[in-house]
């Protein structure tokens, strides 16, 4: 038996049960799975972790681009003074060679899995292409484009032309997803995000046989199509603006599909109606910042403390006042920056996948 990887169990279960409200016992914790069947131990301790600092630690992270892949987490580390702790990306949509290219999509998969074994806590996200389209595509023309009433009757329709068409285009994102669940990464995954808002092709479609079902068939495909048992699954929507964009709860798929709920933060300033509105509906499942244009204060990471994790999405160096709040926040007592993660203190980063015995 290997005694660093039960010391390491170890330390884990003793940061969890350190916090009473959710870890009051053993039994309460391993209570704890994703909604995945058979999860993999990595994405078991993942979410478990997450849990653990609900209400009392947030971790700071940072969305990189396929084209700089993690360059931004530098302009990060050298604005906040300390590495984030997440290292978010896309698999992209775009020409080869540009900023969102489908040929960077196997080194996102070679630098996330590097990154893990750092330490770092890997989000992960997919800019969709329409089923009707061809990759590579403009984000204007087909991520931002439009699917007839018709067209996503028959998306959701199993044997029609679009949806085999759609499940060829979600197995080419499996392929690469397979490639960390071989390497025993554990992924937050954030599908068809900011579905309460109409600016995506999979946005605005409400009821039964709207995004509710797109989400459910991603669900299936991934999970029992292809087994993939290392995502988080992460519902993330948009901050709700009436009458633009609609409440959190509309498109929600169900409890036993989301394992986190987000909410993406760029104009609201962090009000704390969006907060309250989104704990309503996770009830005791953790939340998060899925993407923010700056980075939340120390006063609202204090006055909002369930947030685990934010994801700054621009270029962190992007302005003084821009840099000047993400060294304040990530310096604060409510952050966890990489440094700060239980696995690295302990000194063992790359060992944050073991496997308990």
């Amino acid at each position: 038996m290997d005694l660093k990887r039960i010391f390491l169990g170890l330390l884990l279960g003793l940061f969890c049960t350190a916090v009473p409200t959710l870890f009051a016992d053993d039994t309460m914790s391993s209570a704890i799975k994703p909604v995945t069947p058979n999860a993999s131990p990595e994405a078991v301790q993942l979410l478990q972790y997450l849990y653990s600092i609900s209400g009392n630690h947030t971790l700071a992270g940072q969305h990189a681009v396929p084209l700089l892949r993690s360059a931004r987490l530098v302009e990060a580390q050298r604005a906040g003074g300390h590495p984030p702790a997440v290292f978010g990306m896309d698999f992209g949509f775009d020409s080869p060679g540009t900023w969102d290219g489908i040929n960077f999509r196997q080194q996102i998969v070679d630098e996330a899995i590097q990154k893990y074994h750092e330490g770092y806590v890997i989000v992960l996200m997919w800019h969709a292409v329409r089923p009707i389209d061809d990759e590579p595509v403009k984000f204007k023309d087909s991520i931002q484009g439009r699917l007839t009433d018709e067209q996503w009757h028959d998306l959701i329709t199993p044997g029609t032309e679009i949806n085999e068409r759609w499940k060829s285009q979600v197995d080419v994102i499996a392929w690469f997803l397979k490639q960390l669940r071989d390497a025993h990464v554990p992924v937050l995954w954030r599908p068809y995000h900011e579905m309460n808002g109409g600016w995506f092709w999979w946005g605005k479609k409400p009821g039964d046989d709207g995004y509710k079902k797109l989400y459910r068939m991603l669900f299936d495909r991934l999970v029992n199509f292809h087994q993939l048992n290392n995502l988080i699954w992460v519902y993330g929507a948009n901050e709700v603006t009436p009458p633009n964009v609609d409440p959190y709860d509309t498109y929600y798929p169900g409890d036993d599909v989301v394992d986190v709920l987000g909410t993406d933060i760029y104009h609201t300033g962090f009000a704390r109606n969006q907060y309250d509105q989104l704990l309503a509906l996770a009830k005791n499942k953790p939340i998060a910042l899925a993407e923010v244009g700056a980075a939340p204060s120390p006063e609202i990471l204090k006055e909002q403390p369930r947030w685990t994790w934010f994801m700054v999405w621009d270029d962190p160096t992007e302005g003084g006042a821009t840099a000047r709040g993400i060294r304040a926040t990530y310096n604060c007592d409510q952050a966890i920056t990489l440094d700060r993660l239980p696995w690295v203190e302990a000194g063992h980063p790359a060992d944050h996948a073991f496997t308990q015995p």
